[in-house]
């Protein structure tokens, strides 16, 4: 057993030393996940950083969408005994003021792609519902999340050109997630082959400019819920997050495919206003191809790279009839938000404030009530 410089803060949880957690379950996992766009189709960047405590492996990855490009940067070393230490390789984060302000960096690499960002939040960050699933007896979904929008400072360099960013027109969202997701070199499946293989979810966290909405929407097979959440944040710490109630989701997707063009998030806060946002994607970002999300099987999260650090690039066009081909599964996709029949709450000075932006994430796998057939 070895100690490490968090061992020195009075936050134990456990008898353990804190480099240890509770659950030996292999896929304990611990992640920072950010986004960036310039309220436009210009460009979206995706990040993230996660330990593995039971696989022993730290890893990194990021993601930059413009144009036809889709381009990442991932890095995988052995995590070590200081979970204190975010770097892998290239690639770390920085908390200035916990909750509040963080920095996130990829220094030069090699292959095309840099960073120096500093995030600031615009509304308190919110601690989501628990996220639990129990298939064929087994957990595969235990975790928590705390989720918050912001606005970005600094710099992005893409292929030698470098970006200004600035927080009047750079937004995001960002996550930190705990707990236990399927991560790491594939398990046996056993009974596991057999689930329906379905995955109907939605993510939306969409900022205006003088609030957030939060929403999630995951369902079963059946049509069941899963999880939900759906709240409205001010800035003002002082101000109560308001319930929005159950949120009904209705896409619209493109012929033979499951491409959401528009969806329509329906709210009825209880005691309030019923009210709904229209939501139109602008830029789709595959989060899947190449980040370590799934479907390559030589990079998946928590995956042991080998004991030396390993920093890879990969780039597709999809402009090509086979790298287009490579853009499957969850999309994490920048939107414009809009609220429908001047439902916008009246907040002074910024007034109506109906249009905002923000993170699209969607996938619709397998069976659901909501397909007349399968595309």
């Amino acid at each position: 057993m070895t100690l490490s410089p968090l061992d020195d803060y009075p936050i134990h949880q456990a008898p353990e030393v804190m480099r240890h957690v509770t659950t030996s379950d292999r896929n304990f996992y611990d992640r920072y996940y950010f986004n960036a766009h310039g309220c436009s189709d210009e460009l979206m960047l995706v990040i993230g950083i996660g330990q593995y405590p039971n696989l022993g492996v730290t890893d990194a990855f990021a993601l930059v969408r413009r144009g036809p490009a889709h381009k990442v940067v991932r890095a995988s070393r052995e995590l070590g005994a200081d979970r204190m230490d975010t770097s892998v390789g290239p690639f770390r984060v920085e908390v200035v003021e916990g909750l509040r302000r963080l920095r996130v960096v990829l220094d030069e690499n090699g292959h095309g792609l840099s960073f120096d960002l500093t995030w600031e939040g615009t509304v308190p960050a919110q601690l989501e519902p628990p996220h639990y699933l129990r298939w064929q007896e087994r957990v595969v979904f235990d975790s928590r999340r705390l989720a918050q929008t912001g606005r970005w400072t600094g710099t992005i360099t893409v292929a030698g050109e470098r970006i200004e960013v600035t927080p009047d027109r750079w937004w995001g969202s960002r996550d930190r997630s705990w707990g236990i997701r399927p991560v790491g070199e594939p398990e046996p499946p056993g009974i596991q082959a057999k689930n329906s293989g379905t995955f109907y979810w939605l993510y939306t966290p969409m900022q205006f400019e003088d609030h957030s909405i939060l929403c999630i929407v995951q369902e079963d097979e059946k049509g069941r819920r899963l999880l939900e959440e759906a709240v409205r944040v001010w800035p003002d710490e002082e101000r109560e997050t308001e319930y929005l109630g159950r949120p009904e989701y209705r896409p619209v997707y493109k012929d033979g495919t499951r491409e959401v063009t528009t969806a329509t998030i329906a709210f009825s806060p209880p005691g309030g206003r019923p009210f709904a946002v229209q939501a139109t994607p602008i830029l789709p970002v595959h989060i899947m191809v190449g980040t370590g999300y799934g479907l390559e099987p030589d990079w998946k999260h928590g995956m042991y790279q080998g004991a030396d650090l390993k920093v890879q690039g990969v780039s597709y066009d999809t402009r090509k009839e086979e790298d287009a081909a490579r853009m499957w599964g969850m999309v994490d996709a920048v939107a414009r938000y809009e609220y429908l029949d001047g439902a916008a709450p009246a907040l002074p000075p910024a007034g109506e404030g109906g249009t905002g932006y923000g993170l699209f994430e969607y996938w619709a796998l397998g069976p659901h009530p909501s397909f007349n057939e399968q595309p």
